[in-house]
């Protein structure tokens, strides 16, 4: 069975890494051909140089496709007409039941 080990560390200078394996890693012999995956830290997209006609175009290009924002808009009117209907409702249910 493979075995796997998670280790931190640092980079050094000239780009180079240290691995010091714990002592209960259970290696056959020194000199032993072992397999190294560096994963690197995820990159944060810098917003400098960038024009702000360029993150709008991004956001444009981002914003779902289908619906209008009129379309949009009643929609959620409708839906906020309905919550004061029930609302209404549910408030003359209260009153006339005390």
């Amino acid at each position: 069975m493979q075995s796997a080990l998670r280790i931190e560390t640092k980079i050094l200078p000239g780009n180079k890494i240290e691995i010091n394996l714990p002592a209960h890693a259970t290696l056959t012999s020194v000199g032993q051909t072992i397999e190294v995956i560096v994963l690197l830290p995820e990159q944060k997209s810098t917003l400098k140089g960038q024009s702000i006609l360029h993150l709008l175009e991004e956001i444009h290009e981002q914003r779902p496709v289908g619906r209008s924002v009129e379309e949009i808009n009643r929609n959620l009117q409708s839906e906020r007409d309905s919550w004061d209907t029930k609302a209404r409702s549910h408030y003359s249910t209260l009153v006339y039941s005390s």
